[in-house]
């Protein structure tokens, strides 16, 4: 099955695309990478101690394949498959299921928007043994400058 055909069969349930984007908005003024994956509590104690609590919707991504848990190094993530990132990137790309402006770090992430570059520096060609300022403006600075007796 190409990848394409993996992203017309398989796709998000609302519950799935709601608890993805809550992990990939901002958090207080950091914007999460999807390359970081999900980091996920543990139990505290009882039986299961130490273990992963895996959130019942990211169960379902597991289930599915499109996703995969990572317990070591601490703390636990999870992180897309290869299937996973390809419905991802679809569920990016639509309008509907994410707002670009939201997520605009995501979809530049993924490859779906390019990424913006920095505009260079605006410099005035050098002009060789003449000085930048303006005569006005030398004058200023002369007559702010104490002289000496």
């Amino acid at each position: 099955m190409s990848k394409p055909d993996i992203a017309d069969t398989v796709a998000f349930t609302p519950g799935e695309r709601d608890y993805i984007r809550r992990e990939l908005d901002r958090f207080f003024s950091t914007l999460p990478s999807v390359a970081d994956g999900f980091q996920i509590r543990t139990w505290r104690g009882g039986a299961q101690a130490g273990q992963p609590k895996v959130p019942l919707v990211a169960n379902g991504l597991l289930e599915r394949g499109l996703m995969r848990l990572q317990p070591a190094p601490w703390p636990p993530r999870l992180f897309f498959t290869e299937a996973g990132l390809v419905v991802l990137r679809t569920m990016m790309a639509n309008k509907r299921f994410a707002d670009p402006a939201t997520f605009a770090h995501v979809r530049q992430e993924l490859g779906i928007d390019p990424t913006p570059e920095e505009p260079e520096p605006q410099r005035e060609p050098s002009r060789r043994g003449q000085s930048s300022f303006r005569p006005s403006a030398r004058r200023e600075v002369l007559a702010s400058v104490p002289h000496a007796v």
